[in-house]
Formats: structure tokens, sequence, C-alpha cells
């Protein structure tokens, strides 16, 4: 299949792509009703106009409040003074901006060169994304932090290091995974960055001490400890090697620590290996990865951290690998084995996000810079099809022979970032669920499981 050679062919076939995407968004995936903003906005609410304590507040009529440490509310603290539907407006619009960067960064300084026709692909593709529409549908702050992350990974690929760990402290403050970032900066030798970013760390965490002692004190001697005030270590949608062994039954500490340790020493290999290649963006995604593999929790959404390495993926040629990889992340395949993961092919398939991490961890391509990269062939085939015409379409366009303005190569995900966009999702439209990790799979009474919708929160919260 080739693509259309004129503009205004290719302006049909973005306007076509674009209405089977909003098709299947609309009606296949679960919209989440902004359930994690809602927790987000009523806990600083209350906390600012109702006296109430940030670890108190719960989204009425579920078991769900703030879980992260005082300087996310902190610094959320502005959306208390903003109406629900204005907050909601933000969230959508600083998501954009931080995924317009985090794709700028992944793309290399030939952003341009694939057009308006190979990014409008690009968007098509990020939509099926499940992790990524899931943050965009829960307000989930994850884009955000990569964002400030891979700031920094430019700042070091780039040799402007001065500033660089700003970001990365930021993040690790707002949440505790990117705290693993600073690791890398220890194994990469950037001293400098590594002592930024903890001094930046810490000092946003003693600001949050002095603003909310008590909340603090709550949060780094309890809160921080208590793994079931996030969710089930066993719900399908935790993909962490954590939630794999929940899964088996296995809820012991030492055995996870043990394979947490194990992990550790494979990512500082490589991740060390990476660095001194001079390629941050590999050491960076690595180090994404590994955050997702340790976390105790990793729901469906923490997966943008994933992004890095499919871009890693097309940069090194493996343009197949990411968009068959990819096209199976925009499937929701894990919520099959929702009410039962047993046997053989629950451990397989329930765990399958969890796989793709860890062979990513593994197996990615490492030790090539991105300046010194060699140029993508124009002819060259690249991603798999995948069960969706967006993702045929996206395949097709690495192939288009020609010097076109629109970016063939990869344009879709190819240097761009991601890989080919994929299939429509597993089964025929669902009712809506209030689990708030949920994704596309029928409504089922969990512990986890609220007995109303997020949407029954209102602007004036009740006092916690």
């Amino acid at each position: 299949m080739r693509t259309p050679r004129t503009d205004r062919g290719r302006l049909l076939l973005v306007l076509a792509l674009a209405t089977v995407v909003a098709v299947f968004t609309a009606t296949v995936p679960l919209l989440r009703d902004w359930f994690d903003l809602r927790v987000y906005y009523g806990t600083v609410h209350t906390w600012l106009h109702h006296g109430g304590r940030i670890y108190d507040y719960q989204v009425p009529g579920t078991t769900y409040g703030f879980t992260y440490p005082p300087f996310a509310a902190v610094s959320m603290a502005p959306m208390g003074y903003l109406g629900l539907g204005t907050a909601i407006a933000g969230a959508l619009v600083l998501n954009l901006a931080a995924l317009a960067a985090v794709l700028r960064i992944l793309a290399g300084p030939d952003w341009r060169r694939h057009g308006w026709f190979g990014w409008a692909l690009v968007a098509c593709g990020l939509a099926l994304f499940e992790p990524l529409r899931d943050t965009f549908s829960f307000g989930q702050v994850n884009l955000l932090l990569l964002a400030l992350v891979l700031g920094d990974g430019w700042l070091l690929s780039t040799g402007r290091g001065r500033w660089a760990g700003v970001g990365i402290g930021l993040a690790a403050a707002v949440k505790l995974t990117p705290a693993l970032f600073i690791g890398l900066l220890l194994v990469a030798r950037r001293w400098r960055a590594a002592a930024v970013a903890t001094a930046v760390a810490l000092g946003a965490t003693g600001l949050a001490a002095l603003v909310v002692p008590d909340a603090s004190r709550f949060y780094w001697t309890r809160a921080m400890w208590d793994t079931t005030r996030v969710g089930r270590l066993d719900y399908v949608s935790n993909q962490s090697l954590q939630g794999v062994l929940a899964r088996l039954g296995e809820t012991g500490r030492p055995l996870w620590a043990t394979v947490v340790l194990i992990v550790l020493c494979v990512w500082a290999v490589r991740a060390r290996r990476a660095v001194v290649a001079g390629d941050w963006i590999a050491a960076f995604a690595l180090t994404g990865l590994t955050a997702c593999l340790v976390s105790p929790i990793t729901w469906v959404h923490h997966l943008v951290w994933l992004l890095p390495s499919f871009a890693v993926l097309i940069r090194t040629g493996r343009r197949r690998i990411a968009g068959g990889l990819y096209a199976v992340m925009c499937t929701s395949v894990v919520w099959l084995w929702f009410n039962d993961a047993s046997g053989i092919d629950g451990f397989l398939g329930s765990n399958t996000y969890t796989w793709i991490t860890l062979g990513l961890l593994l197996w990615l391509p490492t030790g090539q810079a991105l300046d010194d990269r060699a140029p993508l062939s124009r002819n060259a085939t690249t991603t798999a099809p995948a069960p969706s015409a967006a993702a045929a379409t996206i395949a097709a366009v690495s192939a288009q022979p020609g010097p076109s303005s629109s970016g063939t190569t990869a344009a879709a995900t190819g240097t761009a970032v991601t890989g080919a966009g994929a299939g429509p999702g597993v089964g025929p439209a669902r009712n809506a669920s209030s689990e708030p990790t949920g994704s596309t799979r029928p409504t089922a009474a969990k512990p986890q499981s609220s007995s109303s919708r997020a949407s029954s929160y209102t602007v004036k919260p009740p006092p916690a």
C-alpha cells in the first residue's frame, strides 16, 4: 500500500484515520472520567478550603485518595482555586504540551524532516497507545514527569549539563519512581547533576514539610509504606514485577527484593554501557523501564515511560519489533485475564506488558548516540502490519519513495518516536467502570471497585 503523493490526498487520509481513531477511543476503551485528576482536585480543595488533611480525603463513593508525596499536593495547590472544569482543561493542555516536548526530544535534531503528514500519523498512532490514552483520560501526571526527566537527558546529551538534574529532582519530589534517574546520574558519574537532582528533591520535600508538617510526617512514616492505599498488588493493571508475583500468590517481600536486586544489577550494567557510548536516550529509556519493573505498583497508564524505548528501537533500525510491541500495547490485551489470571495462559497473558518491559530492558539496543546514527533509508519497510487501518497506513508511510516533504521513513513512529499504532482493542464497547485503574473490560465487583462513579464528585467536596 502506497501513501498519497499529493497534499490533498494526504489530508484526506489523515482525516479518515483521525475519524477511525476517534470512533475507536469513544466506543471501545473506557474513558476514565478524569478520576485521578478528581483525586488531586478534591484533595487540594478540601485541604485549602475545608481544613481537611491531605491523606484523609477520598473521592466520594470510593476508597481512593491521595498517594503521592506531600510536595505533589503543594505543587497542585493552584488547582484548588479553579473550577473543576477549568482544572480538567488545564490538565489537558499541560499533558499535550508535555507530550509535544517528549516527542521533540525523542525525535532528535531532524524532527522537521517528517513534516505535517508524518506528525499527523504519529498523533493517530499515539492516540491508540493504551498507557497514553489512559494518562489523558485519568488526568494523570506521568507525561509531565517524563518531560521533566527527558529534559535533563537532552541537557546532558547536548553538552548543556550545567542545569541538568533540576527536572529529575522535581519529578522525584512529586513521585518516588523517578528517583531512580538520580541513580542513573550516579552510574554515569555525573556527580554535579546527581548532586543538583538530590538537592532539588530534598529542597522540594523540605518545602512541603514546612507547608504541611503533619501530612509530611504521616506520609514518610506511614503512608509511603502502605501499598494498600494505592490498590491491590495482584490487580491485573499492576504490570510490575511485584504484580506478577502477587498474581502467583507470592506476596513475600524477600523474594520480591531479590528479583528487584537482580533487575537493578542488569540495569546498572546496561545503563553504564549506554552512557559510555554517549547514548543518553537509551540510558534514560533503560532507566524508565527499570523504574516500571521495580516499583511495587505500576498501573498500565504508568507505562508511558516506555515511549523512549520505542524511539530507541526505531532509531536503531528495529522498526518491525517496535511496531509489533507497540501494537500489542494498544490492544488492552491484559484485561482478558481480569477475572482469572490462573494457569499458564493467565501467567503469560495477564503479565504481557511486564514481559514487554522486561524484554526491552534485556535487549534494547544501546551504544548508538543520536548524533552519530546512520540516516534511515527512505525505501525501508518499517513496522509490521497491525490490526487496524491506521496502523497499516502508518507502516506504509515509510515505504513511500521520492523526495516527499512529508517525512517518510518511520514518519508515523519512526525517528519521531513510537512504533506503529495498533489494533482496535479487545472486543466490543463495554460499560464504563468505576475502577480507577480499569481498562477495556466489563465491570466486576472487586475490593478496589467503588460503588459510584467519580463523576459524583462536586466542586464542593465535603470536609475530610
